[in-house]
């Protein structure tokens, strides 16, 4: 599975982005599966920022971009999208999109534990 991620980019502190990632190669048709984001700010641990479970649309958020970001996915293209909104300099960070199956063994949400990885999207918020 690859994945290829864009969108990111300079704003302004409330502004707004949105994040693609699209999945390709030998993908999942026959599981389902999770698509997630996550980030990593210069000098920081790479943390979770959002997921979506494939077949049923269910998402969580980390707490940080609660209300603000939206996690939604086009089945057809095999698309997951972020739509951040109210952006703040804190947001600045390296965007990884993430995929995996879902195994009915896994506990939701799926914070870490991520096997295919994309290439990272740099959004910068100015203040």
């Amino acid at each position: 599975v690859q994945l290829q991620a864009c969108g990111g980019g300079l704003v302004q502190a409330g502004g707004s982005l949105r994040l693609s990632c699209t999945a390709s190669g030998r993908t999942f048709s026959n599981y389902d599966h999770v698509m997630g984001w996550f980030r990593q700010a210069p000098g920081k641990e790479r943390e979770f920022v959002a997921t979506i479970k494939w077949r049923f649309g269910t998402t969580y958020y980390a707490d940080s971009v609660k209300g603000r970001f939206t996690i939604s996915r086009d089945n057809a293209k095999n698309t997951v999208h972020l739509q951040m909104n109210g952006l703040r300099p804190e947001d600045t960070a390296v965007y990884y999109c993430a995929a995996d199956r879902w195994l009915s063994d896994r506990t939701w949400p799926p914070v870490n534990g991520y096997v295919y990885w994309g290439q990272g999207t740099l959004v910068t918020v100015s203040s």
